[in-house]
């Protein structure tokens, strides 16, 4: 028996054409005046101006900051505050992709808690009351929706912090899949082999609970089951919703469980090699899947008995039979399914490795990694 701690702190909204419903939930939440945190392709895609015509037409007023790239640095949250602080702003919206939402978060500590992201790198280090949030994600991917982290990128180093506080934790997260259907395919590509990660590493992990382990199977099932239909069928709104709600459950998982070595190992390849996050995890994941299944096998083998309605879902109870069908996907995805394609070389991954081992999500993989190991994993993805 594993003791737990569950707080839902976010309440999930899903279903086509939610979005409309954004104006009446600010509203809901005393919001008079809101700050949408948005990016320049979602704001192109037309996706911003629904969030922004429902608040009008809630009486809401609405402040739209475009100033988010992939992967958001704290230079993008120092833009942020000064529209917030400018506005004097009673709710964030992050609509868009993880970024987008990392970056309200982001915003929201500076805003309310002052000091520098640096600050809250970490768990509970807000001291105040943070702003309400309501999140509206365009993409299937990080879960950022229902998580109390904001990952933001230091300007100048370019490392990654996970800052995290219950208090960051959106009060809302509107689930329109119809928001989802104009991705560009390599982004649902690498979104949806994150979420997919998510829901793997979530599920072996030490800090895996009976909670956890419900979040984690449900999401496998759904992401699972859906991929290759998005990929192959991009309009099918059936898929692309499985998809975002089980982008979400996974990021349910990751609240309660964490991560595990695969996120170790796609930090150092983002800001040494400039991979992208979701390529990063996709090279990487088949390989811990093989290493952690020396010591977690039996778990693994349970997501191979999870009804997936798909054809090529391996049967059987080899975990290395999931490394493949993983690799499978990624492939099907378009995706690379090595470091080599990537440009990253054998004389690098000593220092990869090294790297690696000092990403938090490291510490709770079910396999105890090192530097050593870390590096025979790069090494085993060239």
């Amino acid at each position: 028996m594993i003791p737990f701690d569950f707080q839902p702190r976010t309440r999930i909204v899903f279903g086509p054409g939610v979005v409309n419903q954004l104006g009446d939930l600010a509203v809901e939440l005393g919001a008079k005046r809101v700050l949408i945190v948005s990016d320049p392709g979602v704001i192109k895609a037309g996706h911003s101006q629904k969030g922004i015509d429902s608040l009008a037409a809630a009486g809401v007023e609405s402040i739209l900051f475009d100033g988010v790239q992939e992967n958001p640095t704290t230079a993008n949250v120092d833009a942020g505050i000064a529209v917030a602080k400018a506005n004097d702003v009673q709710l964030i919206v992050g609509l868009g992709g993880g970024s987008a939402m990392d970056c309200a978060k982001g915003i929201n500590f500076l805003l309310t808690n002052g000091g520098q992201m640096r600050d809250y790198w970490g768990v509970g280090k807000a001291h105040s009351a943070m702003l309400p949030m309501i999140a509206v994600p365009t993409t299937a991917g990080t879960g950022s929706e229902t998580q109390s982290f904001a990952l933001i990128s230091d300007a100048e180093t370019h490392v990654k912090m996970a800052c995290g506080d219950p208090k960051a934790s959106c009060k809302v997260a509107l689930l329109d899949p119809e928001l989802t259907v104009t991705q560009p395919q390599r982004v649902t590509a690498l979104t949806g082999i994150d979420a997919i990660a998510h829901a793997l590493e979530t599920f072996v992990t030490r800090k895996r609970n009976s909670c956890s382990l419900a979040f984690s199977r449900g999401a496998w099932r759904m992401l699972a089951s859906n991929f290759s239909t998005v990929l192959k069928d991009p309009t099918n709104l059936e898929a692309r919703g499985g998809m975002q709600l089980g982008a979400c459950f996974a990021g349910l998982a990751i609240e309660n469980s964490m991560l595990g070595a695969a996120h170790a190992l796609a930090n150092p390849l983002t800001s040494t090699f400039g991979v992208v996050h979701g390529q990063a995890v996709a090279v990487m994941l088949p390989h811990v899947i093989r290493f952690n299944a020396e010591k977690v096998g039996d778990w693994y083998r349970e997501l191979l008995q999870v009804d997936v309605p798909i054809d090529g879902f391996p049967s059987g109870d080899n975990p290395a039979a999931l490394a493949d069908f993983v690799k499978q996907l990624v492939a099907e995805a378009d995706l690379a399914t090595d470091l080599t394609s990537l440009g990253v070389t054998p004389d690098s991954t000593t220092q990869l490795g090294v790297d690696a081992a000092k990403q938090w999500t490291g510490s709770f993989n079910p396999r105890e990694v090192d530097a050593n190991s870390l590096k025979s994993l790069y090494d085993a993805a060239l």
